[in-house]
């Protein structure tokens, strides 16, 4: 899928218990949760998700969203619902501190 409108609700939609929040972000989606700026959708087409303490953990792929950016985690498995609803939890979490 492409950084389109479409990948973007796709995400929305298979996380729909989390009540995720997004915003377009030159040409990208942000993602919040919990009223949290967590990650989103850049120019690299990836959902990526800030780095944290606790979130290290769970053994993601580190990516660049677009240059000049810090690395954050890359979620490749969009099927795995449970398992990014904890990453998601646990990383605004640790933001939260």
């Amino acid at each position: 899928m492409s950084m389109t409108k479409e990948y973007k609700d796709y995400i929305l939609e298979q996380l729909c218990d989390l009540k995720l929040l997004s915003k377009p972000m030159m040409g990208g989606y942000l993602f919040y949760y919990e009223n949290t700026y967590f990650g989103g959708i850049y120019e690299n087409d990836n959902f990526l998700i800030k780095k944290s303490k606790n979130n290290q953990s769970f053994g993601l792929k580190e990516e660049i969203p677009y240059k000049g950016a810090k690395p954050m985690f890359l979620i490749e498995d969009l099927e795995d619902i449970s398992f990014i609803e904890q990453v998601i939890q646990t990383t605004v979490n640790d933001l939260k501190k």
